[in-house]
């Protein structure tokens, strides 16, 4: 009995959770501890933040600390760009594996992702649900089926209170569309229309943001024609599907050699 006791110790995934406190840290937190394989080792929020001494979740035994000190086997980091990028060397410093889900991230931040994907194993998606996953494989496959006699826009919607737009997801529709059909995203997205001649240009496009109350995530990608619409629809009705995703990954990366992975990885999808 004491050595399977051993044995199941040893397969338990140690998580940290960033951010603890705000909306999807709290979730995390708090679904951490009710995964198999999983167990919350460690959570902070950033210095003199109100949360900091408290529980991180009823029956965790974790306190909210104000700095991560690579007590965990893998890193959750939903919060800011400015955070991830703190929190990166950080990761690489403790020989920590990284699952990121911060959107609003830069192009140099993706550089900085890729260097420190050569010292640790990272997970970096803008969207962390199976759907949405599955969703980016099929927007391809009707793009590049359809062709540009369809005209393509992706609306997206989100509670009153994020700062990104459009959202990461939003965009990695786009970018799926774009590598399915060659098209290139830096000419050939549009993320606004207004003015006395706004008409449609062949093979564009076109994104459409919405912030409004609660609302969790909801993307569409439209492809329209002349008599017919495609609607491929994803609609999160509450964060922990987010979150199920995040700590799925974490139990993934575990153990996994230095590289950069994504949630098609973790999912098993092609």
């Amino acid at each position: 009995m004491p050595r399977m006791t051993e044995q199941t110790t040893t397969n338990v995934t140690r998580v940290a959770i960033a951010g603890a406190a705000g909306r999807m840290g709290q979730r995390l937190c708090a679904l951490a501890g009710e995964m198999d394989g999983l167990t919350l080792s460690a959570a902070f929020e950033r210095p003199e933040h109100a949360a900091i001494g408290k529980t991180a979740a009823d029956n965790s035994g974790v306190t909210i600390g104000d700095v991560f000190k690579g007590d965990a086997d893998v890193l959750i980091d939903f919060t800011t760009p400015a955070a991830t990028r703190a929190l990166l060397p950080a990761c690489v410093r403790h020989k920590t594996a990284y699952v990121i889900g911060t959107t609003g991230l830069t192009d140099a931040d993706h550089k900085a992702i890729d260097e420190a994907a050569k010292s640790i194993a990272i997970v970096q998606a803008p969207n962390m649900s199976l759907g949405v996953n599955l969703l980016l494989n099929l927007v391809a496959q009707t793009a590049k089926q359809l062709g540009d006699d369809y005209d393509i826009e992706i609306l997206e919607a989100h509670h009153r209170y994020k700062k990104d737009a459009p959202s990461g997801t939003a965009l990695a529709i786009a970018d799926s569309i774009c590598k399915a059909t060659g098209k290139n995203p830096g000419t050939e997205i549009v993320y606004t229309r207004h003015g006395d001649d706004v008409v449609r240009d062949r093979g564009k496009i076109t994104m459409q943001t919405l912030r409004m109350g609660d609302t969790v995530g909801e993307h569409t990608a439209y492809f329209s024609g002349l008599g017919e619409r495609l609607e491929l629809t994803h609609i999160a009705t509450t964060r922990d599907t987010f979150a199920r995703g995040a700590l799925r990954a974490a139990k993934w990366l575990s153990g996994k050699p230095a590289g950069r992975y994504t949630m098609k990885d973790v999912l098993g999808l092609t």
